[in-house]
């Protein structure tokens, strides 16, 4: 049928996500580090991506697509569905971070540091298996207590990487699916692995390496082991 949908400039597109955020019909996502219409029967044609768009990449046009499909929209948001944490946190909400240069948190005027934070989640176990931050990155999995350890975690570790982070001991939890999943379906470079000395922390090390055996793909990866006063040991 003919009918009014929307239409994403690739060349405009600077791969915020924001858009895919905005649709709560999940009828844009991510691919190759730009916004994709995933589906044409997922589209209402209402526009709510639109507005957040910062490039101006999104516009309407009218052309033949399949009729919204109400019922399967439905169906498609109660799958995604997920509770907000009890702190009221919207924790798996998945975005992109914009590169603060300008706005930094000053420890003294000769040491200014700068987040390197690229996106959000950051907990293994919330990341969304198909972020659009995961294509064509360069990944990070640490252990949480490196970043207190290591003064300079940012610009040594985090800077240029998306970064996942969790720890074994305390989640309870066996990450090496959820990281096979990331790794197979999504164009990741490399992996760097940061973990402190302390033996529990062999749980995230050994996660990861059972999930770049089990992933089906050769990527590139690295462990770093930490000591607990945040000295590169290994």
């Amino acid at each position: 049928m003919l009918r009014k949908i929307i239409k994403i400039d690739t060349e405009k597109c600077n791969g915020c996500g924001l858009c895919a955020e905005a649709c709560h019909e999940g009828a844009i996502g991510m691919s190759g580090g730009k916004a994709v219409l995933l589906r044409d029967d997922y589209c209402d044609g209402l526009g709510d991506c639109l507005p957040v768009c910062p490039t101006g990449a999104i516009s309407f046009e009218q052309r033949e697509a399949l009729e919204y499909n109400e019922i399967e929209v439905k169906k498609n948001m109660e799958n995604k569905k997920v509770s907000n944490l009890p702190c009221g946190c919207p924790g798996t909400n998945a975005k992109a971070l914009p590169v603060r240069s300008v706005e930094k948190t000053v420890v003294s005027e000769a040491n200014p540091m700068t987040s390197q934070l690229r996106q959000w989640p950051v907990q293994i176990k919330l990341a969304p298996v198909n972020a659009g931050f995961f294509d064509g990155a360069k990944l990070l999995i640490s252990a949480d207590c490196a970043a207190y350890a290591c003064g300079s975690f940012h610009e040594d570790f985090i800077k240029g990487k998306i970064t996942l982070i969790g720890c074994p001991k305390l989640d309870e939890e066996d990450y090496a699916e959820k990281l096979t999943a990331i790794f197979s379906q999504n164009d990741i470079k490399s992996v760097t692995v940061v973990r402190m000395e302390v033996p529990c922390c062999g749980g995230i090390e050994n996660a990861v390496v059972r999930a770049l055996k089990d992933c089906g793909k050769m990527i590139p990866w690295q462990v770093v082991v930490m000591s607990v006063d945040g000295r590169v040991i290994e």
